[in-house]
């Protein structure tokens, strides 16, 4: 409870210092609540920053026991390329379209940990190898159908 009372009494110096810079600018334009009050202090920001630094070494380690086979989607979308291709009413038959995002969902989550779309440079989705992965099985399977 202690850190508490440090983080309430620098936001509020916070609070004070910037308010005293808009006065003395004659800054008028301030709405009351538009301000952003969420900011951390060093120590916040180094125990975040070690916390998410333990989240990504963890989130290295969960298909590490796995047959690249089967944690890389773009070979996994080449099977069931394959399947459709070789055996089209069997792969009809199991409703593929409807398993493969529950089937994929796990592998694009880990990849996603890291993303952050408020950054300064993030990689925009379209961008990332599981999502051109897929666009291109998407692609290969609308050729297949049109034939």
């Amino acid at each position: 409870v202690q850190g508490e009372d440090n983080s309430d009494e620098f936001i509020t110096k916070c609070r004070t210092c910037r308010r005293q810079v808009r006065e003395c600018s004659g800054e008028a334009d301030h709405h009351e609540g538009m301000s952003s009050d969420d900011e951390l202090s060093p120590p916040e920001v180094t125990e975040f920053q070690k916390s998410k630094d333990n989240v990504l070494e963890d989130s290295r380690k969960v298909f590490e026991d796995v047959h690249a086979d089967f944690c890389d989607i773009r070979k996994i979308l080449l099977k069931f390329q394959e399947w459709k291709e070789k055996f089209p009413d069997s792969y009809c038959d199991a409703y593929i379209s409807f398993c493969l995002p529950k089937l994929l969902n796990p592998l694009i989550r880990v990849q996603l940990i890291n993303w952050n779309p408020l950054e300064q440079h993030f990689t925009e989705l379209e961008e990332m190898p599981w999502f051109r992965a897929i666009e291109e099985f998407s692609d290969a399977r609308n050729v297949s159908e049109s034939k």
